[in-house]
């Protein structure tokens, strides 16, 4: 082993490809649940399952403030363990893994003969233990990034093929699933279950794939740390920031990004009468992955994260408002302009967990103590309070334009939900731009003077 300093230490493998491609496809792993969930499960619930749409948003709301929750202990609880041969984060992932797929699959698991009330109980306890498992799986994960690298431009790399990963299980849920779970623009049960056994199989084979490529090489030595405790860790919170701006401005971001996601099933299903577009919507995907990735890495370097993310969300927020203001009918065409508007959302995903990692080198600075675990599992708290809102809102977004379980809605519901569904995210990004250029601090310079000071305080102990 290289020691840096009494604190780090490097293993002798630098960092490269194989790193890239391990976070790449751990991310595969992490969202092939979670889009399906996003975008699908709601209309399984109501249409499958014959659950009423505000009962839905109701439990999304309520299980995913639980797995909020759920983050925070996830990480405390791996902050507190010692690190094996094998690093701190990764055998909780390999753990964990499996339970993340058995519990996914149950979730799209339709038992014959229940009654309503049974089966809004049984989606309430397995979409909740699918989310715990959920926690102890992308809690060890998204904090590996911290533990990888403290090269600024090497994370920036990492969050790059993490969103790249991200983008390939998106386009591969959204083009194959309404290809393949529906029937006659209805979603079948059977067909469900057999995406969701194919889902769990393969998240844990790109999980067990990202364990052997991975490398955590920034090992703090407990014993040189400031001692610290729950309530030293939340008064170094409550100083940082960039933390606290970034809370803000990914929990909007997720409203808007899932929210979108889940109404779009409706949104082709009753206004467009077109799933086929759904999933053409699915694989153009890849494209604006094609376009945005090859500028991230020159773009950040040039003008810094914060500056490139606050025009791209920027870009998307005033193309979202004209989606609204103009009246499009053909499926095939509102997806070729809702491509166009999402290419400032596609290029802020490839560089917003790289972010986490400024707050985390920032909260480290100010408390004396790395605490990747604790910091990263905040973050997903805010994501997830995001989630449980934006359920909320597509539920919400439902019951006021009058969905009902029927083969096909009225034009007057169905206008309401494509009007809802482009202007509510529209708002939302424009928060997120708020947030992100006029609140939160770390800039090109602030990234780098943090890390310096950083560099001169490990070189001390």
């Amino acid at each position: 082993m290289i020691k840096t300093s009494n604190d780090i230490e490097l293993s002798k493998r630098k960092f490269g490809m194989r790193d890239k491609i391990g976070y790449l496809l751990g991310d595969i792993g992490s969202e092939l649940f979670f889009d399906i969930s996003t975008a699908f499960l709601m209309v399984y619930y109501t249409d499958v399952f014959g659950l009423n749409p505000m009962i839905v948003g109701t439990i999304f709301v309520l299980a995913r403030l639980w797995d909020a929750f759920m983050d925070v202990a996830a990480g405390r609880f791996i902050d507190a363990r010692h690190p094996t041969k094998e690093g701190k984060f990764k055998p909780w992932l390999l753990r964990f893994c499996p339970v993340y797929a058995v519990t996914g699959i149950l979730m799209f698991t339709k038992i014959p003969g229940l009654s309503d009330n049974e089966y809004l109980l049984y989606a309430v306890v397995t979409y909740i233990a699918w989310g715990t498992a959920f926690s102890f799986v992308n809690v060890p994960f998204g904090s590996m990034a911290s533990v990888i690298t403290v090269d600024s431009n090497e994370r920036t790399a990492l969050s790059t093929f993490r969103s790249i990963g991200a983008y390939i299980a998106q386009m591969a849920i959204k083009t194959l699933v309404p290809a393949i779970a529906f029937l006659d623009n209805k979603p079948d049960a059977d067909r469900f279950f057999l995406v969701a056994v194919i889902s769990g199989v393969m998240g844990i084979i790109t999980y067990f794939a990202f364990y052997k490529l991975s490398t955590e090489r920034i090992i703090i030595d407990k014993s040189s740390e400031k001692k610290g405790n729950l309530l030293n860790s939340l008064k170094a919170l409550a100083k940082n920031r960039p933390l606290h701006a970034l809370l803000a401005g990914a929990l909007v971001f997720l409203v808007a990004l899932m929210a979108t996601s889940s109404l779009n099933a409706y949104l082709f299903k009753d206004y467009f009468k077109n799933t086929s577009a759904l999933s053409l919507s699915g694989f153009v995907i890849v494209l604006n992955v094609i376009l945005v990735a090859p500028t991230v890495g020159p773009l950040v370097k040039k003008f810094g994260k914060k500056e490139a993310a606050s025009v791209a969300i920027m870009f998307t927020t005033i193309a979202y408002f004209l989606l609204y203001l103009i009246p499009i009918t053909n499926g095939y065409i509102f997806v070729g302009c809702k491509w166009i508007a999402d290419i400032g959302v596609t290029f802020f995903n490839f560089i917003i967990w790289a972010f986490i990692i400024d707050a985390i080198d920032y909260q480290e600075l100010i408390s004396g103590r790395r605490e990747d675990g604790t910091v990263f599992s905040i973050y997903t708290f805010a994501r997830k309070l995001g989630q449980s809102f934006s359920g909320g809102i597509a539920g919400l977004v439902l019951g006021i334009a009058g969905y009902i379980k029927a083969p096909q809605q009225t034009m007057e519901v169905a206008e309401k939900i494509r009007d809802l569904s482009l202007l509510i995210p529209g708002v939302l990004y424009f928060i997120v731009f708020l947030c992100i250029t006029f609140w939160y601090p770390m800039n090109k310079e602030k990234v780098a003077q943090v890390a310096k000071e950083l560099a001169e305080k490990r070189s001390l102990t």
